[in-house]
């Protein structure tokens, strides 16, 4: 450890500047974007009979700590920046490569806190913002007004069974005990509707479902008959219920990885949610790269008159970084791109790239 921290007195000035900084700059980046945010959102909340000021705080509670999860690697790279390029015009830089110091060296402090960060950052990712996204989700299903008890239920979800579309109100359960609520059957002849039918209840019986209480309305004759008892949908499986709609940005990782795993078994695809899975480490891992893509403002001649330039190379390697990011996430949505590497590769590739940059130029 003493070969890269030759001083620890110079290792926690350094680690202090760039902490102070970087949580400045997210500070303030959550300040203007939260007012921003409530701009846009203030008046859907307000247009909800009841809802006031309360509900206005309780919707920035649940919103900040998005924004917090999203713009924190931004935050890290401008602190990285500010704190370099100070460093840089201050000549304490070129003082720590005359006492014998390696770029490596200089730059361990900062990669070590930043290291905290993106620790600090997964913990806050699953224990506060996952539970806020699923809340604000829910919330903003019913246009923020009251939420229902969340007992397990799935609700709205719809299934395709051959031309028919079926909707359920309600969905309680897992595998042959699940339960089904409010059942409403759109038979279709193509792309015309033949009939409607709703019952108030439905479960799973020797391979097909069991729906009570059944009335059908014929669109051609405009007839309305009660049938009691049917069954129906004999190629639905119940994990077309219940697995309907998973979100990863509500999920913590673990629960992630118990859904996909359900998933699997039903036999769903899940590429998309594995590569979500695979980015709630490499998500936070990523301020860990900041300090190595930015350290090209911390190396060079401050009086050359190219620290800007440096500085806003820096900028760029790190904002190129981000977009590469949700590029390749989105060419593992579209199946393009395999799960790890749609998570990984942007991370490897830019740790390479700054790598190269560092060794070319400083050592």
């Amino acid at each position: 450890m003493r070969a890269f921290f030759p001083s620890s007195t110079v290792a926690i000035y350094m680690a202090r500047l760039f902490l102070v900084r970087t949580f400045a700059i997210l500070f303030a980046l959550v300040l203007v974007l939260q007012a921003l945010d409530l701009l846009s959102e203030s008046g859907k909340i307000l247009a909800q009979p009841g809802n006031g000021q309360a509900e206005i705080l309780r919707y920035v509670s649940l919103r900040a700590p998005q924004i917090v999860a999203r713009f924190l690697p931004f935050s890290v790279l401008l602190g990285t920046i500010l704190t370099l390029t100070q460093l840089n015009q201050n000549s304490e830089i070129i003082s720590l490569k005359a006492a014998g110091l390696s770029a490596h060296q200089v730059l361990a402090p900062l990669i070590l806190a930043s290291f905290g960060v993106a620790a600090l950052s997964f913990a806050f990712n699953e224990r506060v913002v996952a539970r806020a996204t699923a809340t604000l989700t829910a919330w903003d299903d019913v246009d923020y007004g009251p939420i229902p008890v969340d007992r397990g239920e799935r609700t709205n979800v719809w299934v395709r069974d051959g031309d028919n579309l079926i909707q359920v109100a309600r969905v309680a359960g897992r595998g042959e005990q699940t339960r089904l609520r409010g059942i409403t059957v759109y038979s279709r002849d193509g792309s015309s509707l033949r009939a409607l039918t709703t019952a108030s209840s439905g479960r799973r019986e020797n391979g097909a479902w069991r729906i009570e209480n059944a009335e059908r309305f014929t669109v051609a004759t405009g007839v309305r008959e009660r049938l009691g008892t049917l069954r129906i949908a004999g190629g639905v499986r119940p994990d077309q219920f219940t697995l309907q709609n998973v979100d990863p940005d509500g999920l913590s990782f673990a629960q992630l990885a118990r859904a996909i795993d359900d998933l699997t078994e039903a036999g769903r695809p899940t590429k998309a949610l594995e590569g979500a899975l695979w980015h709630k480490l490499s998500g936070p891992l990523s301020a860990v790269l900041m300090p190595l893509l930015a350290a090209v403002a911390a190396f060079g001649v401050a009086r050359s008159g190219k620290l800007f330039v440096r500085a806003v190379i820096g900028m760029a390697l790190g904002f190129t970084y981000f977009v590469a990011d949700n590029f390749a996430l989105a060419m593992g949505n579209l199946g393009a791109y395999p799960p790890f590497l749609a998570a990984w590769a942007p991370f490897l590739l830019f740790f390479l790239i700054g790598e190269a940059v560092l060794i070319r130029t400083e050592e």
